[in-house]
């Protein structure tokens, strides 16, 4: 499904360059699982902020499905995005004067969906989600917590292919984070692939493959022990 070949990126800064990406290669194959982990700053996020096509500001080469994504314009990743990527933010990331029915149903309008299906759509998100008596609310008017489950409705209402998740149950208490990896276990069983990104032990588990990046590099790929050894003479 997806192939990155020496991905790096790189911010400026006062000090000159910063780099937080250094030569990624990685490839991920349509139903896997992947859990990314490391220390604050490590690169996590950037990693997958780059999977989501929400930065195009790297170097590199990125194949989605075949499909150069490096050789594309701006546009044309927006559009591929749409179409093929669910993301859920840490910070929630809900549009202010949408009310929670209506952001639900924001990557449903990108679709070639009829108003009643889409209606449908929304309706049976909420219930699974437990929110029906939020649907009228804006997010100014939700709980932590409750934003990030509308944030994760919102992306998984359009059975992405590819479902992208920093830090999903960061806000969210116990039982609804098990919940939710629950969700996240049984969309895998079905058929999509997913990357989370998470500091928890717990919800790695739910995965079957475990990436680590220190520093911006890749020190760990339990599928890859070779990058293991490579990474440790590295060091």
């Amino acid at each position: 499904m997806i192939s990155l070949e020496n991905v790096e990126r790189s911010y400026k800064t006062g000090a000159g360059q910063t780099w937080v990406l250094r030569r990624i290669n990685l490839k991920i194959e349509a139903g896997e699982f992947i859990t990314i982990m490391g220390p604050s700053g490590a690169g996590k996020s950037s990693l997958l902020n780059v999977l989501a096509l929400l930065d195009d500001q790297w170097l590199g080469s990125y194949w989605f499905n075949d499909e150069a994504v490096h050789l594309m314009n701006r546009k044309q990743r927006a559009d591929l995005a749409r179409r093929n990527i669910g993301m859920v933010f840490q910070s929630y990331h809900l549009l202010d004067d949408l009310n929670v029915a209506e952001n639900i149903d924001l990557p449903l309008s990108y679709k070639n969906i009829s108003k009643g299906e889409r209606q449908a759509l929304v309706a049976d998100t909420l219930d699974r989600f437990s929110i029906v008596g939020k649907k009228d609310l804006f997010p100014n008017q939700l709980s932590g917590g409750q934003q990030q489950l509308v944030g994760i409705a919102r992306a998984v209402i359009h059975r992405p292919a590819l479902l992208l998740a920093d830090e999903p149950t960061g806000n969210l208490h116990s039982s609804q984070a098990k919940e939710i990896m629950e969700l996240f276990q049984q969309l895998n069983r079905d058929g999509t692939t997913i990357v989370q990104v998470t500091h928890s032990e717990v919800n790695a588990s739910y995965g079957s493959r475990v990436l680590e990046v220190r520093d911006g590099w890749m020190v760990r790929d339990t599928a890859n022990p070779g990058l293991n050894q490579a990474t440790e003479v590295k060091a």
